[in-house]
């Protein structure tokens, strides 16, 4: 039906037109180039799959690995969206987990259709994700035919009531910091209003992630640390399966540990219509470069809302705790103190700190677990001592609130003397 819809449409047919006079290619030539971008793009949706695998699996491998933390800022707000209007869920994009926890998350109430990028149109991801409702986009791709397809699938799946999960910066952070907004896929929501036909609002909901440990922490920061230490593909698919079979080896044992917590954080939804009306006139109908200054700025109000309401869990805490003293030696005393003096600051910036209300001792202990486990920081009688290939792996988790409440502190006299490594590896800025 989507395929048929699609072929048919008007725009995508004259950008066949436009394809033939630039390339001097034949109809039936561009026509089977929009059917193969067609085949691509569109998933194959199975609700057996979704409802009875997808969520059963997503269930086990996530409860599995983490302990799930769901709150809501705006629970009655979210309440009041209308039926018939349609939702987006705009989210900070930490893991590639991200997809398995919020559709987890979200699973007994709706379907979440994601826009996924290249990376996993590989088999049998490419099968499971089709299989799940998730489409596929090429993310620097600059074909205008394929954009005018993409676009048009997009608002298709928009007119007839889809949710969609989107990540609005366009990949993973490297250094734990949100990044700024890509607008291609917001952007073809958006003008799916000048259809005089759709008379439904679209609301975008901000949702916002936080993990004690994200899987490709290493792989991430590494490009940071030394941009020539970039592992090929076939060096990340043997980390991938060397990953999975020591973990499957620890499941088997009984010694596979959880990862600390995964928080799924969601915020006051924004009414795209409402926007509408304080936004220029004809805003959507305006050419592209007049247009999308206009949609950075409502971009960057859904990343404003996904950062104040970024939950922090206990290894961000401890980390920024750790990092602010700016020395390797630090006191565990002066530690759950700097720890709680974070939490009393984000607590005064409406900051979301997951267990906030348990001692400051229970929640280092949960951080010190996996501090601990992946050999960040060790224990010397009451000192803490943060190893130097530790402290890039801090710095990421630090960064992940540092928006709301700056890392910073006075040294603190220590028993120990210990003078600061400027050689010490360090994400770059």
């Amino acid at each position: 039906m989507a395929r048929r819809a699609l072929a048919q449409d008007p725009e995508i047919t004259a950008g066949v037109h436009a394809h033939m006079a630039e390339h001097g290619l034949t109809e039936k030539a561009v026509r089977q180039q929009v059917r193969k971008y067609l085949d691509e793009i569109i998933p194959h949706f199975n609700v057996l799959s979704y409802y009875k695998l997808g969520y059963n699996l997503a269930k086990v491998l996530v409860n599995l690995l983490y302990k799930v933390s769901v709150d809501y800022q705006d629970e009655a707000a979210l309440e009041r969206i209308p039926k018939r209007d349609v939702v987006v869920y705009l989210m900070n994009h930490r893991s590639n987990a991200d997809y398995i926890v919020v559709a987890y998350v979200l699973a007994r109430g709706v379907h979440v259709s994601y826009a996924v990028g290249e990376w996993a149109r590989a088999w049998p991801l490419e099968y499971v994700f089709k299989n799940f409702g998730a489409y596929f986009i090429r993310r620097r791709f600059r074909e205008p035919l394929y954009h005018t397809v993409l676009e048009r699938y997009v608002q298709l799946i928009t007119r007839n009531g889809v949710t969609q999960g989107l990540f609005p910066e366009g990949g993973l952070s490297r250094d734990g910091k949100l990044r700024a907004p890509k607008l291609g896929i917001l952007d073809y929501i958006c003008r799916t209003l000048l259809d005089p036909e759709f008379d439904r609002d679209i609301w975008l909901v901000p949702v916002a992630l936080n993990y004690d440990r994200v899987l490709e922490d290493r792989s991430l920061i590494r490009e940071l640390i030394d941009e020539q230490d970039r592992p090929g593909r076939l060096s990340q698919l043997g980390t991938v399966l060397s990953y999975l079979a020591s973990n499957t080896v620890r499941l088997l044992t009984g010694r596979l540990k959880r990862y600390g917590r995964v928080a799924v954080n969601f915020g006051t939804p924004l009414s795209l219509r409402e926007w509408l009306r304080d936004a220029p006139d004809g805003i959507l109908s305006l050419p592209k470069e007049r247009r999308l200054p206009e949609l950075e700025r409502l971009a960057r109000t859904v990343l404003a809302r996904i950062g104040a309401i970024n939950p922090v869990t206990p290894v961000p805490l401890a980390a920024a705790a750790l990092l602010s003293f700016g020395q390797s030696v630090i006191p565990k005393e002066a530690l759950l103190e700097r720890m709680d003096q974070l939490r009393d600051r984000l607590q005064e910036v409406n900051g979301k700190v997951v267990r906030g209300g348990a001692r400051i001792a229970e929640i280092w202990d949960r951080a010190w677990r996996m501090l601990r486990m992946r050999r960040l920081v060790v224990a010397d009688g009451d000192t803490l001592v943060v190893l130097p290939k530790g402290r890039p792996l801090l710095e990421y988790y630090a960064n992940s609130f540092a928006h709301l409440v700056p890392i910073r502190g006075p040294r603190l006299p220590f028993h120990k003397t210990h003078e600061i490594d400027t050689n010490l590896p360090r994400l770059r800025s």
